[in-house]
């Protein structure tokens, strides 16, 4: 099965198209009667999408599903009636990002809303793929370590908007009373098993995620941070990023930032996506419950757990892979409040794109 992998975020301006003719699809004026390999992904991949001209008669959809699956941006004016009851034709016919936009200092946002848009379909395209869907299947234990009990009723209503996986959350409150996270665990009927464990201020941060983890069951862990920003489809597609790259550790860029004491939101430069790398965001971390076991754990130390774990897990020969950004959005407030210390100026000279206030992608808020 095709996948996202070696996505590039900024296409030409070009459109190929895909037709039906003589029994078999033609993509960009190649015929591929047995369906697409990665090379000829690979070879599409620099296009800004593919406009699809549909038979009227219905035909097999699985050279049009591996172009979804791959990311490879789709559009059509129109869908035939024998594919309206399938989400891939108002997928397809969503022209949002092909309006032109810009963000708050007048830089286009393009690329952002068309790699928006192949998220979307690499979701409905990946439904084939089988491994994918069994992976996403598995059970994952959400491990969260906070010392905010005034975040912990908003860190469980973001987990609770979770779609399309088996999960249970491990809360490990770090200084403050479990009790604080079981009354907002009722309070908001949340939908999924928890278990809140109290831990001594005094615990460094590693041990803290380690006894939460020890407490897991699920096949993986999935390490959440209290004070960040989560898509609803944001754990599904990291599952899915687990199966279709074979990696041992997966997490997202860090791209996205909200500047609290700015009301700014940023997306930073370079941080590419869909690829082989040794670092992800520390908040976006997703391995096996066994593989993080294998390299000892969480190190046992206040700070730079995160660094530390990527560090071990390339170390021991592990490999890391890195899917879209665009589900999660990083808060940076005064620095004494983070463990990981940067200058809010440096995010801002980074940005490549900046809105004032709070802007998630759409993505994040589910659309």
């Amino acid at each position: 099965m095709t996948s996202p992998k070696g996505f590039l975020r900024a296409g030409s301006a070009e459109m190929a198209e895909a037709r039906w003719e003589g029994g078999q699809w033609i993509i960009a004026e190649t015929p591929v009667p047995d369906g697409l390999t990665d090379t000829d992904v690979a070879g599409l991949r620099d296009l800004r999408g593919i406009h699809i001209d549909w038979p009227s008669s219905a035909v097999p959809l699985d050279v049009i599903l591996q172009l979804a699956a791959a990311g490879v941006p789709l559009h059509s004016e129109t869908t035939p009636g024998w594919l309206t009851d399938d989400p891939l034709a108002a997928l397809v016919t969503d022209t949002r990002w092909l309006q032109p936009e810009t963000d708050s200092a007048g830089v286009s946002v393009t690329d952002l809303r068309r790699e928006e848009h192949s998220v979307r379909l690499r979701r409905r395209g990946l439904l084939h793929d089988a491994n994918a869907v069994a992976v996403q299947s598995r059970p994952v234990s959400v491990v969260v370590a906070s010392k905010r009990p005034w975040l912990a009723g908003a860190t469980l209503e973001q987990i609770a908007r979770q779609r399309h996986v088996n999960l249970e959350v491990i809360f490990a409150a770090h200084g403050f009373p479990a009790d604080v996270v079981r009354q907002a665990a009722a309070d908001q009927g949340f939908p999924f098993p928890i278990q809140a464990v109290e831990l001594t201020d005094e615990t460094v941060f590693g041990d803290v995620l380690n006894e939460a983890v020890r407490r897991a069951s699920g096949d993986y862990i999935a390490k959440w941070d209290d004070d960040d920003w989560y898509g609803p489809d944001y754990l599904s597609d990291l599952l899915l990023a687990k199966a279709y790259s074979g990696a041992d550790l997966v997490g997202t860029s860090a791209e996205y930032f909200y500047l609290e004491p700015l009301n700014l939101t940023i997306r930073r430069a370079g941080h590419h996506s869909e690829i082989v790398s040794t670092h992800v965001a520390g908040g976006t971390i997703l391995l096996e419950r066994t593989g993080l076991a294998s390299v000892g754990g969480f190190e046992p130390v206040p700070t730079a757990v995160d660094g530390k774990l990527l560090a071990a897990v390339d170390a021991a020969g592990g490999s890391i892979y890195r899917t879209h950004g665009l589900a999660f959005l990083a808060r940076r407030s005064p620095i004494e409040q983070h463990t990981w210390r940067s200058p809010l100026a440096a995010f801002v000279k980074a940005a490549a794109n900046q809105w004032r206030g709070f802007r998630p992608t759409r993505i994040l808020e589910g659309s």
